[in-house]
């Protein structure tokens, strides 16, 4: 079956409360983005919410990349 919507699939196919609620929106180095704490020392980035096309060329914050707590410095909580 092919399904042609605009729609995102997470609205089409919701993911489990379980995956989301590890999930935390947060702005680090003045760009949002969605990140899942992995261990106790990092988090790592699952989507970046910006505009801005350099944000998704910095391979700090590609999703995928891990953040240490370390360098937190910069963040700040949704």
């Amino acid at each position: 079956m092919i399904l042609y919507t605009m729609m995102p699939s997470e609205l089409i196919f919701p993911t489990e409360q379980v995956e989301t609620s590890k999930q935390k929106l947060i702005t680090y180095q003045g760009v949002s983005m969605l990140v899942e704490q992995t261990d106790a020392d990092y988090v790592q980035v699952v989507r970046i919410l910006s505009s801005d096309p350099q944000h998704y060329l910095n391979e700090q914050l590609c999703p995928g990349a891990k953040i240490s707590f370390a360098n937190l410095g910069g963040l700040s909580a949704l």
